[in-house]
């Protein structure tokens, strides 16, 4: 079974959860920019979560299914239509051969995961068959999808095909399960989007004044940001030491402040290690936050504490687990 692209979108790559176990080389770890929503679509259709899907960035592409498939979408709703209806978010959708999942809806801003039963196939490359652009490393030939693009999909899990055989789409055409995941809309305050943070290793040598405008200030994703990072437009932060610093150890959610005081945020293309001082780090549980992050919107950072972030984290593992289980027990007929 394969995936042929009559329209790649906008920018449309195969990730899956990165590729672990080469920083020390200075390989960046790269991966889908919200892993949550990335594992939430592989446990919908029955795959490991760690398995490789589409991520899809403001115009999703447009896709022929050259046989019977199963997927689910995560993320921001870019308008997928099979036939001019519309697909919905968060549950199994069972589709025939030769159906074409089309995105047609333009929006302003918003990513989204694409999982099929069997993951999409391409070549692993250390490991992993996540897209690292800047290196043309991994996915397919490490680029994002083109014009008659053919993306292999692997064997299906049990799982998938029994969840498939119950939803039993007739004829050509497809139909969606009637359960899904509970959407609950992101809080948002005066138009920002919020996203606790620890404060980082280096927060100490900013200005008492510019620890409380990072908190207290809204931040703008200015066009100057990518899958590696994303420089933010606010306030300026003060640096009170002059010293340089050393080369340290950075990660998705290490909030960098340059010379010129503008913060970067550092996103999952991040480089391994950076020499501006760190002033903080979003939370695990926030890093998905960031996805939906594009140019024009309005951060504002929300200070925690480590305990909180803690439990946090462990909820939404809890949380994965149980969607897990609630899968299976659905492919059992429980």
């Amino acid at each position: 079974m394969s995936l042929t692209v009559l329209k790649p979108g906008l920018l449309t790559t195969v990730q899956d959860l990165g590729r672990f176990g080469y920083q020390q080389a200075g390989l960046v770890v790269s991966g889908a920019l919200d892993p949550v929503a990335l594992r939430t679509a592989n446990l919908l259709v029955g795959n490991p979560e760690t398995a490789a899907g589409l991520e899809m960035t403001l115009r999703g592409p447009r896709l022929r299914l050259a046989a019977d498939a199963l997927l689910a979408l995560t993320g921001a709703d870019l308008g997928a239509t099979i036939g001019g209806q519309s697909v919905p978010l968060g549950r199994p959708v069972a589709v025939r051969a030769g159906t074409v999942l089309a995105f047609d809806k333009p929006t302003a801003s918003g990513r989204a995961w694409l999982a099929v039963a069997g993951g999409v196939a391409v070549p692993s490359v250390l490991g992993s068959r996540a897209t690292y652009l800047r290196a043309a490393l991994g996915g397919l030939a490490g680029r994002a999808l083109l014009v008659g693009d053919e993306l292999p999909v692997g064997e299906w899990p049990a799982a998938a095909r029994r969840l498939f055989d119950l939803l039993k789409p007739a004829g050509v055409g497809w139909v969606a399960a009637r359960w899904h995941l509970a959407r609950e809309p992101l809080a948002r305050t005066d138009s920002s989007l919020p996203v606790r943070a620890l404060p980082g290793p280096e927060y100490e040598q900013f200005s008492p004044a510019s620890q409380e405008a990072f908190w207290a200030e809204p931040f703008t994703v200015t066009t100057a940001a990518d899958r590696m990072g994303a420089r933010l437009s606010g306030p300026l932060l003060e640096r009170l030491a002059t010293g340089e610093l050393l080369s340290s150890a950075v990660t998705f959610g290490t909030v960098q402040v340059p010379a010129g005081g503008q913060p970067i945020v550092l996103l999952a293309d991040c480089q391994t290690t950076g020499g501006y001082p760190r002033l903080a780090q979003v939370i695990t549980a926030d890093l998905g936050r960031l996805a939906q992050a594009l140019p024009g919107t309005r951060l504002r950072f929300q200070p925690t504490t480590l305990a909180e972030a803690q439990a946090l984290y462990l909820a939404q593992e809890q949380h994965l687990s149980a969607l897990a289980r609630a899968v299976h027990l659905k492919s059992l007929r429980l």
